[in-house]
Formats: C-alpha cells, structure tokens, sequence
C-alpha cells in the first residue's frame, strides 16, 4: 500500500435510514422515550452502521496491537521495555486483566504483535511484526516510510480476521512500555495541544518521571518540526509524517484496524487515550472512519478527553481508567448486551394496551 492508496480509501456512510428505524424501534417500546440514553444512541449507531434495524453484536472481539517504544531509553516509563514481552506472553496465554475480566464472556481476544522487541513467537499471538520497536523519538524517526505503512497494513489485516471470524463489533487496545508519551506526542503534533496540557503519568511517574517525560516529548516535537499549526492539521501527508515520526507500531496498527473495520461496516470501540489518539489519526486520513466509532470511556491520561472532544464522540463510561489492553473498551459490551435484549425482546405499547410516549422534540 502506498501512501496514496492510503488517502484514498472509500468508506460508505452508515445509512441513516437503518438508524431512524432502530430510533422508532426504541420509541415504540413500554419505557419512556430516550430512556437508555447514550446506550440507545449505540444500539441505534450500530444498527445503522450494519445498515439494517435488526443490528447483530452477539459475536465481539477485541484487537490488542502489542509493540515496544525505543523512547524508553530515555526513562519515561517506570518500568523497563522487557514488560511488553512478559504481559504478551500473559495475553496469549489469556492471563493479563483483559483475559482475566472477560473469562466466560463472549468476546475473541485477539493479541497482535507488530512490533515487540523480541524474535520469540508467542503462543496465542498473531504474529504481525513490522520492526522490533520503534526508533527513539526524541533522536530519529519512530518508522520509515515503509515500516509505518506495512504496519498500518497489518492492522488491515487484523480487521479482515475479525470479518472471516464473523465478528460484528470491535474493541481497540494496546501494549506496550512506553507508549503513553508516543500518544501524546502525536496528539500534540496533530493538535497544536501543549504538551503539559496533554502529558500524564502513565503507569505511575513521580513528579520528576513526569518532567522527564514532558521533556523529552517536547523535544521529541521540535526534533521533528512538528510545532503544528492548524493549517498543518488539515494535511494528510502533515498527519503521517508525524505517525512516522514520533507515532508506535501499535498506533499504526490501531490505525490500520479502524480504517479497514470501517471500510467492512465493522463498528469499532474506543479505549482510552492511545487508542483514542489512533482513532483521530485514521480519521486525519480518512474523515469516513468517524462513522464507525464508538467511545468506551474517558480514561484517566490528561488528554483523553481532548481527543474524543476533537472527534466529536461522548464516552458512556467514567471510570477514571488507566488500565490499557482494551479494558475500558471490553466493558462497554456487557452493558451494550443488555440494551439490545430489551431491543430485541422488549414489550411494545402495543401490547401492554398503555398509550405511547408521543415525541415532540424535532
């Protein structure tokens, strides 16, 4: 894929008229009208995403792009980059939280490795390794050219494994030692955001972990001329400089999947802030992606809410998470399940012969 190809993708538009249904599908059961809130708003989005009123969640999945972060020399992390192999040993094994959390529930997890810093192949997870790591951001480039494709590629590909699967409904997460300070960085090169407006703790930085961290992603910025201006923004070529610049495999592979899932009719649900800022990326490229996002929650990453503020999504959940792997994102189906059985199997007016709510708001 070139860069070109990338730009041009076509994503069809939800059909409205399936999300009109699903809404008059709702008003006509026994509860008050908009009576589940933002759950009905998903039910109704996915119904329209799938482009029928009769929309199908019942088979989940939840993709994990796994990679390591070079920047983590530079000490922006607590604790060293050898945890990203040891927690993907764990999700392969279904060992980590998210495989823990969900054990008994009906979601596939999917671990991928695209770029772990390691030659081991890992039992129970996809190997799409692009690069053992990125560069480190501050000093060069996270990814060539190519590298950053072939991984946007790869998160291609995850996504036409879910569709093989059958799998209706995507969640996003992540791994990987230091990629909370990659995220910011390209949050802030595509915002203009400052960056101790965006930057958190991650894991868990003491004060002067924290300033080490802004530091570094600071310079990391100017390393790469990607002091954004607005006019900048709005570039697609601007967009993916800066993911190749400063930007992790697992962003670029989160990138890749909500692309594609989109371009397949596959809603795809957002988890915290590195997954967030993946999305805002894929929607930088291809402004289509945006109709196929749901938000899980706002995590606990100072710029969380930033991210899904700039693409115009309100999440369900406040949890004050920071768990990453797709935790938040996971937690949204369980709850999602129970609004569509009273969508699906809910009594009507019509038959409780009570009068139905009429609606007046225009």
């Amino acid at each position: 894929m070139t860069k070109d190809e990338l730009f041009e993708i076509i994503i069809d538009k939800p059909d409205e008229s399936a999300y009109k249904r699903a809404k008059k599908r709702f008003d006509s059961l026994a509860k008050p009208l908009d009576g589940f809130g933002s759950f009905e708003a998903a039910i109704c989005k996915i119904a329209a995403d799938q482009c029928t009123d009769k929309p199908d969640i019942s088979k989940k999945g939840l993709v994990i792009m796994i990679a390591d972060n070079g920047v983590t020399c530079e000490g922006v992390s607590q604790t060293s980059s050898d945890v990203t192999l040891s927690v993907a040993r764990l999700m392969g094994a279904g060992k980590s939280t998210v495989g823990v959390m969900t054990e008994g529930y009906p979601v596939d997890i999917i671990p991928v490795d695209v770029g772990i810093n390691s030659d081991e192949k890992i039992p129970g997870v996809t190997d799409l390794k692009v690069k053992k790591g990125t560069g480190n951001i501050s000093k060069e480039p996270a990814m060539t050219e190519e590298e950053c494709l072939g991984t946007i590629s790869a998160g291609m590909s995850a996504a036409d494994k879910c569709m093989e699967r059958g799998i209706k409904i995507v969640a996003t997460g992540e791994m990987g030692i230091g990629n909370t300070t990659t995220s910011t960085a390209l949050f802030c090169a595509l915002s203009g955001c400052e960056v101790e407006d965006a930057v958190g703790r991650g894991a868990g930085l003491s004060d002067d972990g924290l300033n080490k961290k802004t530091d570094v992603i600071k310079r990391s910025l100017t390393f790469h001329k990607l002091n954004n201006t607005t006019a900048k923004a709005l570039e697609k070529s601007y967009v993916f400089n800066a993911l190749k610049c400063v930007g992790g495999l697992d962003i670029a592979g989160l990138t890749g999947l909500y692309t594609r899932c989109a371009q397949l009719g596959i809603t795809v649900v957002i988890d915290g802030f590195i997954s967030a800022v993946a999305a805002l990326t894929a929607v930088s490229f291809n402004p289509g992606v945006k109709g196929y996002l749901l938000a899980s929650h706002s995590g606990r990453e100072k710029g969380c809410q930033k991210v899904l503020d700039m693409l115009d999504l309100v999440p369900v959940i406040h949890g004050d998470m920071a768990l990453g792997e797709g935790t938040g994102a996971v937690m949204l189906f369980p709850l999602l399940d129970m609004v569509m059985s009273v969508y699906n199997n809910g009594m009507s007016f019509s038959d409780t012969g009570i009068a139905q709510y009429e609606r007046f708001d225009i």
